[in-house]
């Protein structure tokens, strides 16, 4: 089986991570950003950055604590016309091992631990799954409606019909 990268990858090595936090900020190049778009189903995806802070908690726990801004453009769920928009957000992720057999504890209420993929952290992959969260699942363009004609419904111009 091939492993693919994921297409905005940066990998934090845990070695290089001490005891005090540190701070990534990171952007997506216009081939990761267009890789990405493709995968999540977006017309496009003009800006992805963010400035990602990692702390160990304790043990080999890492939390990971960050903040994404992106302008991205969505296919209006009515009338399939571009819907623009900006996303900000903060976000955390508490990281862990995955070695088996062993047992992490964390308050399942707040924290699930999610394992970190060998002796690194990829903060650029965590980045593009907050994205694929903030996401609206119906963006929709402004005055898109449908119509009910018969028993289908019918998407309705954004402009009004022309009288003559």
């Amino acid at each position: 089986m091939t492993i693919v990268p994921p297409e905005f990858s940066r990998r934090v090595e845990l070695a290089r991570l001490g005891a005090l936090e540190a701070t990534y900020p990171i952007s997506a190049k216009p081939e990761e950003r267009e890789a990405l778009a493709r995968r999540f189903d977006l017309l496009s995806l003009d800006r992805l950055e963010a400035e990602v802070r990692l702390q160990r908690i304790g043990g080999e726990m890492v939390r990971v604590n960050g903040h994404f801004s992106a302008d991205i453009a969505q296919a209006c769920v009515v009338s399939l016309e571009p819907v623009a928009s900006a996303i900000e957000q903060d976000f955390s992720v508490l990281y862990g091992p995955s070695e088996p057999g062993k047992s992490v504890m964390v308050d399942l209420e707040t924290d699930v631990a999610e394992p970190f993929d060998g002796d690194a952290i990829d903060i650029g992959e965590a980045v593009a799954q907050q994205l694929a969260l903030a996401l609206d699942p119906y963006p929709r363009a402004p005055g898109a409606s449908l119509e009910w004609s018969g028993d289908a419904p019918t998407a309705a111009s954004r402009k009004p019909p022309m009288r003559e």
